[in-house]
């Protein structure tokens, strides 16, 4: 058997890591793609796969928007105050926004704060409005994206 290996096969969690950050790139790499460029069997990363799916570490596949589509739209970040108890109720009636792209929980002057997209500022300026409106919401703070600088979608 020869030890001299010039690229050895990664270890289990790195071999993880290396899939996702794979997939994270393209997720539409075939298997086989995904296979060569990790050194590894095709039915290995299948069966990787499948147990990152269901063991929650992969949770979907998604298509993100290039330059074109993605400059014809508004992004916002807002930062969310609500009264006390009144968050399961602000949460579940922002998740009914579609222009939502993500909320979280946070530390500090906000209680939460969302990833909102737009097609136009005055869509925009309407769905500030909309969450303004949502019972428990005390106070917003908004800072429109001018220019994405680094994009890591985790």
């Amino acid at each position: 058997m020869n030890e001299s290996r010039v690229n050895p096969p990664p270890s289990a969690d790195d071999l993880d890591r290396q899939l996702i950050l794979l997939l994270q790139a393209n997720a539409r790499e075939s298997t086989a793609t995904l296979a060569r460029k990790l050194g590894v069997a095709r039915t290995t990363v299948v069966a990787r796969l499948a147990r990152l799916e269901a063991s929650g570490r992969i949770v979907g596949y998604t298509a993100r928007l290039g330059g074109d589509e993605a400059g014809r739209s508004v992004q916002a970040f807002v930062g969310i105050t609500v009264s006390p108890k009144a968050g399961r109720e602000v949460v579940k009636r922002l998740s009914e926004l579609p222009e939502l792209r993500q909320l979280a929980s946070v530390s500090g002057e906000f209680d939460y704060m969302a990833l909102l997209r737009a097609d136009t500022t005055a869509r925009l300026d309407a769905l500030l409005d909309e969450i303004g409106d949502i019972d428990g919401v005390l106070r917003t703070n908004s800072s429109v994206v001018l220019a994405l600088r680094v994009d890591r979608q985790t």
